[in-house]
């Protein structure tokens, strides 16, 4: 493994922790796509799945009555994880770098969500088969890129949740889904001790970068900072596009 890449990632998941910890979210949406411009889904989601893990935990703590929250949202979040593992078997056997498009894509409807209303009433008429296609769509697209922010937005809106019912139910998904796919990568023998102990270091910088974020929460502009990092997450999805379209 490259030294410049460990540095490029360690800077990567300090920084994208700093953001989660001041704003509430982010990690997976800056982190993911950043790490990719450097080597292939695969490898940015197995170094992503840990340090993930921990900021879902650090998260869904932060709001209390965790299992309060799993016995509400059990049914999706089964869904989900069981989405992520066709996901990511997907991402075992293929590891297209065309991935990269489909992550680029997610960012794209996610900023255009951010700027216009996307009305999503389907999901109000029918929740039940929302539910479904929530839960084993978004459950592979979150074992191909890391990223369902969108459909989970969309959903979670229609059904008005509250915020807190959202956070739980967002953190929860990917909490579990990381845990399905740690399980489909040692199966296939793909998670190696080498992902494992870069993993455990980024665990280290994503808790210095969460406390420092926390700290920093009361004394930024939090809405020109989300602006801000909308700019450069349209950047860096558009990299990503002429990235792959050269390659």
């Amino acid at each position: 493994m490259e030294v410049n890449f460990i540095i490029a990632l360690s800077l990567i998941v300090f920084w994208s922790s700093i953001v989660h910890g001041s704003i509430g979210f982010g990690f997976g949406m800056i982190s993911t796509p950043l790490v990719a411009l450097f080597t292939d889904m695969q490898t940015t989601i197995l170094y992503m799945l840990i340090p993930t893990m921990v900021v879902n935990i650090i998260s869904i703590s932060s709001e209390g009555k965790f299992f309060e929250a799993l016995r509400k949202f059990w049914f999706i979040i089964l869904l989900m994880v069981i989405g992520s593992a066709i996901g990511t078997v997907l991402l075992v056997f293929t590891n297209s770098e065309f991935f990269k498009l489909l992550l680029a894509l997610i960012i794209f409807v996610y900023l255009l969500q951010s700027f216009v209303k996307i009305e999503a009433t389907f999901v109000s008429k029918y929740p039940k088969s929302s539910t479904y296609g929530l839960g084993i769509f978004g459950g592979m697209l979150s074992g191909l890129t890391n990223i369902v922010a969108p459909l989970m937005i969309m959903y979670t809106l229609e059904l008005k949740y509250t915020r807190k019912d959202t956070v739980q139910l967002s953190n929860l998904c990917f909490l579990f889904t990381k845990i399905g796919q740690i399980s489909v990568f040692l199966y296939y023998g793909t998670f190696t001790s080498e992902d494992f102990n870069i993993s455990m270091l980024s665990v280290l910088i994503v808790c210095l970068g969460m406390f420092l974020g926390i700290k920093i929460k009361k004394r930024i502009d939090t809405k020109f900072y989300v602006k801000i990092l909308k700019v450069l997450l349209f950047f860096i999805a558009c990299t990503l596009v002429f990235q792959t379209i050269s390659l």
